[in-house]
Order: C-alpha cells, then structure tokens, then sequence
C-alpha cells in the first residue's frame, strides 16, 4: 500500500482488509459446515438438528460473506485507483 505508515487512510483500510479476510474464512468455513451436515444428514436421517445446523450455517455464511466481498472489492478498487491503475476485477 502507498502512504505513510502513519497516514490513518492507509491504515483504516488495512484494518478493513484484515477484517475482510478474517470474514471471509469464516464464511467459508460456515458453508463447509454446512456441507458437512448435510452429508451427515444423508447418510443418516435429516433430523431438527441436521436441519438446523444446515440452515443456520447457510445463514451464517451468507451474514459473513456478502459484506465482507463487498468491503474486499472497495479495498483493492481504493488501492488500485491511488496507483493510478484502472479497476480490474
């Protein structure tokens, strides 16, 4: 990132970034759990529980994810245009 170490932009946005990323890995691992589930489910029998963790995981990923790539892309975009670098996705 360009700036000082002390500009505090450069660091709120590292801070976003860092946050972001912890989001995102735990989104991801909510969708693993929920993946799980639902194979314990199928080998098993999809009980109250099966099913709630399936939802509530699903659920979980969905809170976590959605801003969490949402504030990752406004990172890279606020670094990138500071470079002077259009926008790539």
């Amino acid at each position: 990132m360009s700036g000082t170490p002390d500009d505090p932009v450069v660091a709120r946005r590292a801070q976003v970034a860092r946050w972001s990323g912890l989001a995102k890995r735990a989104g991801y691992g909510a969708i693993l759990l929920a993946f799980v589930a639902f194979a314990i489910g199928l080998a098993t029998s999809f009980s109250g529980v099966v099913t709630g963790v399936i939802t509530v995981s699903l659920a979980a990923s969905a809170a976590l994810l959605i801003p969490a790539v949402i504030f990752g892309y406004g990172v890279k975009a606020a670094e990138q245009e500071e470079r002077g670098e259009p926008f790539r996705y």
